[in-house]
């Protein structure tokens, strides 16, 4: 077995762990790895932007209050004004690295509009936002001497030491990876660990996430002993492409923002019955909007109209979005756009300070796989974006503060395979893969009910035993090492489903259709069980 050692390790290479190895690599040296390609993250297919007060018509203040309304009470108010405040600040970073967001004639931020915001105050590149920001993070990392980017390498589990059996206090001393391009078990050994593995959309059958997110970074934590907080808050975003040659294609919400109106099958506007903003209503509530009507008429999709709009103006707003309906045989400009909710984010996650502080000394944890207290019980729009770089720099500093005392020499004792051998049963992990997926879209979903949580939970507690025997008994495979993880995180989210008796943001129990008068944060604290080699 191989092993290597790094001063910090990232896991994950999205907008907030590569924004973290920026700041760290000025203090050693950097391994951040991605199971897959680099550009393979959540964060390379936002379309929308960045949400940021930039402009002299709005005020953090307005930002902050649109924040804490979305969050339906659970957002903590001192860390929303935290990290919307240092916004502006990793804005400018990024510019200095040739990041350029759109402006307009007068040379002005071209700033978009979202559900839930009361002002313009979204910065984006055109409508691939995400994919220019990470592609010059991305370039600015290969020209950094002190960051080594690793692509391939699966984490399979954190090394902890009181799993090693080594005495003292316990702390994260690395993590052992599946090398895929070689097909071996690597142990990496760091002074601090930063978990940034982003969402866990992939836990759902249908999802707007690319296929990497299936939660690794939440999964790894809890089974290393970590609390989780509020995994039940999983948000779906209101408007997937229903296309049969389509996979997981999102259609902005910056779409809605320019006036783009929800209809139903028969043409009408229907979002005007469930809250006042219309088509601008935050997702929680459009997602539900729409589930209700596809449920009431049958229907296997809505429509989202911007027809009144001109194909000129789509095409400059909208480039790369207007040429990928048209893929699909869809003309913005004079098609309606068949749509559905996907999952999308989870605002809850490892329980996390601003800084990336975690219950276990020696890992940190920013974006999205963290819960800081921003998203609270629905995340506002383009909010994501700005966490990850707010908090992925705070995080590196935090850690430039205190690494020296994590210091000292830790070994990672080698990977034990023994016994397992090589499986000539994968239709096993597809078919409990696709189980998994299934159970949590039916039962899990939008709309929730005890009897269906209670159901679900019976048949993920049964798979995942079988998946724990599978895992004991053959070598490691990614497909299996993402199965475990699905399994792990889909039995979190219904265990805390199952705490919460209220509905509260994106959490709508039809037992409980009221909101209780206190928000309580729903954590999950297991035993660690470490490895298994």
């Amino acid at each position: 077995m191989k092993n290597l050692f790094y001063d910090f390790l990232v896991i994950g290479s999205g907008m907030a762990g590569l924004t973290a190895a920026q700041e760290l690599s000025r203090h050693g040296k950097v391994l951040v790895v991605s199971k897959a390609r680099l550009a393979d993250a959540n964060s390379f297919y936002a379309q929308g932007g960045v949400a940021c007060v930039v402009s002299s018509s709005d005020s953090i203040a307005n930002h902050v209050e649109d924040t804490l309304r979305t969050g339906c009470g659970m957002s903590d108010p001192a860390v929303v004004r935290a990290i919307l405040k240092e916004g502006p600040e990793r804005i400018e970073v990024l510019e200095k690295i040739g990041i350029e967001f759109s402006r307009n004639a007068e040379n002005e931020y071209d700033l978009g509009q979202e559900g839930g915001h009361s002002h313009r105050r979204v910065l984006h590149a055109g409508d691939i936002t995400g994919e220019a920001m990470m592609k010059g993070l991305i370039e600015d990392a290969r020209k950094n001497k002190n960051i080594v980017l690793q692509e391939s390498f699966m984490a399979i589990d954190l090394v902890t030491t009181d799993w090693m059996g080594s005495g003292g206090k316990n702390r994260c001393v690395g993590a052992y990876f599946l090398d895929k391009s070689l097909n071996e078990i690597v142990a990496v050994r760091a002074t601090c660990t930063v978990l940034a593995t982003g969402g866990l959309g992939k836990v759902y059958l249908y999802t707007s996430n690319p296929d990497v997110a299936t939660g690794d970074g939440v999964a790894m934590a809890w089974r290393a002993g970590v609390a989780v907080r509020n995994m039940e808050f999983v948000q779906f975003h209101p408007t997937c492409l229903y296309h049969p040659e389509a996979k997981s294609f999102l259609i902005s919400e910056a779409v809605r923002g320019e006036g783009a109106v929800l209809r139903d099958f028969r043409g009408e506007s229907f979002m005007e019955d469930f809250d006042p903003r219309g088509s601008l209503a935050t997702r929680d509530v459009t997602a539900r909007a729409i589930d209700y009507v596809m449920k009431k008429h049958g229907d296997p999709y809505v429509y989202l109209d911007i027809t009144h709009r001109s194909e000129e103006y789509l095409k400059e707003r909208f480039p790369n979005l207007f040429a990928a309906c048209l893929r699909y045989g869809i003309n913005m400009a004079k098609d309606r756009i068949p749509v559905v909710p996907a999952a999308h984010y989870s605002c809850g996650g490892i329980v996390s300070e601003i800084d990336g502080t975690t219950t276990l000394p020696g890992l940190y944890a920013c974006g999205e796989v963290a819960s800081t207290g921003l998203h609270g019980a629905n995340r506002l729009a383009s909010n994501s974006l700005l966490e990850a770089l707010v908090c992925g720099h705070k995080t590196a500093c935090e850690i430039a503060r205190v690494w020296k005392q994590f210091e000292g020499d830790v070994s990672i004792p080698s990977w034990v395979s023994d016994r397992a051998v090589s499986s000539d049963e994968a239709i096993v992990v597809e078919h409990n893969w696709n189980e998994v997926r299934t159970a949590m879209w039916d039962y899990v979903g939008i709309v929730r009910t005890k009897k269906r949580l209670d159901r679900a939970r019976r048949r993920i507690q049964n798979l995942r035993a079988e998946i724990k025997e599978y895992y004991g008994e053959y070598l490691v495979t990614s497909d299996l090492l993402e199965l475990r993880n699905i399994a792990d995180v889909a039995e979190l989210v219904i265990r805390s489903a199952e705490k919460r008796h209220e509905s509260r943001g994106l959490h709508y129990m039809a037992d409980f259709p009221e909101t209780n008068a206190v928000a309580v944060d729903t954590y999950i604290h297991d035993e660690p069980g470490g490895p298994l080699g």
